[in-house]
């Protein structure tokens, strides 16, 4: 009976090991998927950066969408922002005013004979 004992004790010890090991490798491979799996932590990370980036993207846009038909209204209602808009784009001036403009500035693409020697 010891004999059948001890091997009785031995077979219970070694299946309670390998059901140990069976966990903890099921642990691992449980961890790894929840930090690295599609839908883990690591990709949760990138999409929380790039929400909060698309966030900010977002209210600029919105300021800008703001000004804008802020722009719109005083155009079509403020005779001050027409005349400058006016003066600015169409080179208006009043009676008795001269205008100068610049020519605007050619892109230099030529390549100075003494660079080219």
């Amino acid at each position: 009976m010891n004999l059948l004992s001890q091997i009785s004790d031995r077979l219970y010890r070694s299946r309670r090991r390998l059901a140990t090991a069976g966990v903890a490798v099921l642990v691992c491979m449980m961890a790894f998927h929840v930090i690295f799996g599609p839908n883990g932590m690591v990709v949760y990370q990138q999409k929380r950066t790039e929400y909060k980036a698309l966030e900010k993207e977002l209210d600029s846009l919105q300021q800008e969408n703001e000004r804008l038909n802020q722009k719109i209204k005083a155009l079509r209602t403020d005779p001050k922002t027409i005349e400058k808009e006016a003066r600015e784009q169409l080179r208006y001036a009043r009676p008795g005013e001269v205008v100068y403009s610049l020519p605007a500035e050619k892109p230099s693409t030529a390549v100075s004979t003494a660079q080219k020697k």
